[in-house]
């Protein structure tokens, strides 16, 4: 199955940060429609591995290659075939492979089965299994999105796991430990791959009931297997980033050996911030918005110790490079390529201005406090998180206390206080899956998500094409609209496009739905703007026709539809505002 959006659908989470996110359902028992064995590459992002960016191994953005099984094999058959996918398919010395396997504890038992499937398949290579299989507590080798049991919620369902480590054989640094181990972080070894078996679900009470089916979630994250394949134990250095390296080196006019840390920043982040704005996240001072914004912001300020050239602004040509990196397996890549572009270069402009003063200003002080922290964010655009990260680079003193809490909550008032203004967590989702629950709230959000598509194909009319979807919210009270334009809308085209919608709701137009293969529905000129959240079967609907015989809307969409546009209602556009630099937000209501 194709990769989700790195914005997932649950507004609980900022950022699809595994592979399994989606899977939870189907964990617990729900039949997948595509059946019961499935693989997929998922994009993957992670906020916790920010300040971890700089070694040789730690990404914050990375593919998640994975296959599950909801019910059917087990053990012995992943064991076998993620042994063989390794050695046979990817070509790895079985020689350089160790595993870890679940000591036990008081919920589940020592997992000798694991270890003695581990022990025939390395003898089956003719290696003596000794030394090669190690025993770990539920702190390295139980699974759950939590970690620890007792961190996991009600309900929340985990289990024993199997971790797969490569031996690229470097020397041991004892400053972390005596001896070494797989899982030392001295860099000699790393992770390539990970089998959970999920066998538990928490219960009220917090003890642990066994799932009516036995689960296994692989996931093995396609950078590491890549520097393992590669025998390279710098991820930095493998193809999954040396051509990223090879344009910094070039831009620069350095060499990454003299400044690893700077380059593995600079390219990581900047990749980060490419996959994140083409799935529709915006730099911006909120949420998914504000960890775009740092990312961008902290490679900026990476970079501003190097000589380059101002005319030749570094993130685009860095882009240029990941794009053509993966615009084969990732083409929404290619075709946001002028959106993303232009959101890190007017990030660039903007923030270069005021680094320099910024830095000046952190260097005025000797201890730097929560006030300097907060003022040099609204002044200066400084991410918090960097203010503190210059100043300890500098040997400041740090006082920020709670600010890091405070801040946080401020974000999260925002937040809640704009849904409160505008009724509450949506009810319907960017493709349409309907989230509401009652008979009167479905009604309502019907109307108001089909005429969403008569505002987007308006908007499109009015302002031109390169209008495009950005993103959707519904409740039972409004809409939100978010859509890709360079400026602000003038009161004749905000006018005219609620004029065009209520026209076409007067018609009384038949909503049409199709069904067909989602290749086959962009040939017929279907609009879809959120590929990887598409299966690969999708329902087109169309308002058919306009006065010149062709369809008003025609977009992909899994959501409810009124049968005939007067059923709509009175449209009427209550705000239009920008959310970020090139992307805008309408609000609506119908009456």
């Amino acid at each position: 199955m194709p990769s989700s959006s790195l914005l997932p659908a649950d507004p609980s989470v900022l950022f699809t940060t595994a592979g399994m996110q989606p899977m939870i359902p189907y964990l617990l028992g729900e039949k997948h429609p595509l059946g019961n064995r499935i693989v997929d590459s998922q994009k993957c992002f992670r906020t916790d591995d920010i300040e971890e960016v700089g070694d040789n191994r730690h990404t914050t953005f990375f593919e998640m290659l994975g296959n599950w099984s909801f019910g059917d094999y087990f053990k012995k058959e992943q064991l076998t075939w993620i042994f063989e996918f390794l050695t046979k398919e990817i070509g790895l010395d079985p020689k350089k492979l160790y595993v870890t396997v679940f000591a036990g504890d008081e919920i589940a038992s020592r997992d000798e089965e694991t270890a003695q499937i581990w022990k025939n398949l390395f003898e089956s290579a003719g290696l003596d299994s000794k030394d090669r299989i190690f025993y770990y507590d539920e702190t390295k080798n139980w699974w759950s999105r939590n970690g620890i049991k007792k961190n996991m919620p009600i309900a929340e369902v985990g289990g024993p796991d199997s971790e797969i480590f490569y031996d690229f054989g470097t020397e041991h640094d004892k400053t972390f430990g005596e001896q070494c181990h797989p899982n030392c972080d001295c860099g000699r070894f790393i992770e390539i791959g990970n089998n959970v078996f999920v066998e538990y679900k928490k219960n009220d009470s917090g003890s642990f009931d066994l799932l009516p089916q036995k689960n296994v979630d692989f996931g093995g994250g396609l950078e590491r297997l890549t520097a393992a394949s590669e025998n390279q134990p710098d991820i930095f250095l493998t193809s999954a980033f040396k051509p990223v390296i090879e344009e910094l080196e070039k831009i620069t006019v350095q060499k990454y050996s003299d400044h690893q840390k700077a380059f593995r920043i600079m390219a990581d982040h900047v990749k980060a911030a490419i996959f994140l704005i083409a799935d529709s996240a915006r730099p911006s001072n909120k949420a998914q918005g504000y960890v775009v914004r740092r990312l961008i912001r902290r490679t900026i300020r990476f970079a501003s110790q190097f000589d380059v050239n101002p005319k030749t602004p570094l993130l685009p040509a860095l882009a240029n490079t990941v794009i053509e990196m993966y615009e084969k397996d990732y083409p929404e890549l290619k075709e946001n390529k002028e959106i993303i572009i232009k959101e890190l270069l007017q990030e660039e402009e903007r923030f270069s201005k005021t680094l320099e003063r910024g830095n000046k200003k952190i260097a005025e002080y000797e201890v730097l406090n929560s006030k300097i922290a907060f003022d040099l964010y609204q002044s200066y655009g400084f991410p918090f998180e960097l203010t503190e990260e210059i100043a300890r680079e500098r040997g400041q003193k740090v006082e920020f206390g709670d600010f890091r809490k405070e801040f946080e909550e401020h974000q999260e008032k925002s937040r809640t206080g704009a849904e409160k203004k505008f009724g509450g967590h949506g009810l319907i989702l960017n493709t349409g899956e309907l989230k509401a629950t009652n008979e009167e709230e479905v009604k309502i959000v019907t109307r108001l998500h089909t005429v969403t598509h008569l505002l987007h194909a308006s908007l499109r009319k009015i302002l031109g094409e390169e209008v495009k979807q950005a993103g959707s919210d519904i409740t039972a009270e409004r809409l939100r609209f978010d859509f890709t334009f360079p400026r602000k809308l003038i009161p004749e085209e905000i006018k005219k496009v609620e004029e065009l919608v209520n026209e076409v709701i007067k018609k009384n137009l038949p909503v049409i739905k199709e069904e067909m293969p989602y290749e086959e529905a962009l040939k017929t000129g279907a609009l879809g703007f959120f590929k990887q959240k598409y299966p690969e079967r999708v329902n087109v609907y169309s308002v058919d026709p306009d006065s010149s015989g062709h369809p008003f809307s025609r977009e992909l969409c899994g959501g409810p539809h009124v049968s005939h546009t007067s059923e709509i209602g009175q449209f009427k556009i209550i705000k239009e505002e920008a959310i970020s630099a090139g992307t805008r937000r309408i609000r609506a209501i119908v009456k």
